[in-house]
């Protein structure tokens, strides 16, 4: 779901990971290698109170992609940005359980960012990525080091099995079918698991109530994948939810531009803010 782009689309330079970043792999509860990277705040590392803010790409995506290297190249104004990518993604191991089993992923990344030193720590998610950060949202709260201090969800379905748009017909044929299994790993270079879920894990929608920390749903109103029913279902589970509804604005990280990323780490910045700040990946 982070290809093809549609609607508008944002353009920029795209930073590469070079100086003061790292990268390193991670190993999930299951047991697969996960790809990750940590950049640090770019007005350096006081200044980020101790922010890291870790990016959950969409389907198709890595965390080289200059897409996902935008939107880090955007947070690190606001914080320390730690960016990997799914299973079945890039370089990292496994087949993509499309937002299933990356749960496991996004837990070890969060894990990283507080063993950094990161006292704060919100998860951005696009489409998938976004799926990903509310089911994850409500699997760990509570003082885990796991937990999310503030939760964002870009372009995000509300419920499973949507089928509703061209857009998410072709999705489900790629992950579907065998034919569109063999496109998505020699064309789209992404690993699809072959397996149905069993069991069908928490929707989106279902997430929401169970998320003790802020949470903020963006879409755009030119989304081709998932119309205005499904962020609007997002932010009606729970109180306090906040909805942003970007005029204009097509699908996920594609779509996203620099002005709505400054926003969103805006958001993160405050949304997160707790007792003990210090700086993280000193």
């Amino acid at each position: 779901m982070s290809s093809p782009p549609a609607g508008q689309t944002a353009r920029s330079s795209v930073l590469p990971i070079t100086r003061g970043r790292r990268r390193t792999t991670l190993r999930t509860a299951d047991g697969v290698a996960i790809e990750v990277a940590y950049e640090p705040c770019a007005t350096g590392p006081e200044s980020s109170d101790g922010l890291a803010i870790v990016v959950a790409h969409g389907f198709t995506g890595d965390l080289l992609k200059p897409h996902v290297r935008r939107a880090a190249g955007v947070f690190t104004q606001f914080g320390a940005v730690i960016t990997f990518s799914f299973r079945g993604h890039g370089r990292s191991g496994g087949r993509s359980t499309v937002g299933d089993r990356e749960v496991l992923d996004l837990a070890a990344a969060v894990e990283w960012a507080r063993s950094l030193g990161c006292t704060r720590v919100v998860t951005v998610g696009f489409s998938m990525g976004g799926s990903v950060v509310l089911r994850h949202g409500a699997l760990h709260g509570g003082r885990t080091e796991a937990r999310p201090d503030a939760v964002v969800s870009v372009s995000a379905p509300a419920r499973w099995y949507y089928r509703g748009t061209p857009s998410m017909r072709r999705l489900h044929w790629l992950i579907t079918r065998r034919t569109g299994r063999a496109v998505g790993r020699h064309v789209l270079r992404t690993r699809i698991h072959h397996r149905d879920w069993d069991p069908v894990p928490l929707s989106p929608v279902e997430s929401v109530p169970l998320i003790e920390a802020p949470l903020l749903v963006v879409h755009g109103d030119r989304d081709p994948y998932f119309p205005l029913d499904h962020p609007r279902m997002l932010a009606a589970a729970a109180p306090g939810v906040e909805l942003w509804l970007e005029p204009g604005m097509g699908h996920a990280e594609h779509a996203a531009g620099e002005e709505l990323l400054s926003r969103i780490g805006e958001w993160a910045r405050h949304s997160s803010l707790v007792g003990n700040l210090s700086p993280c990946g000193d």
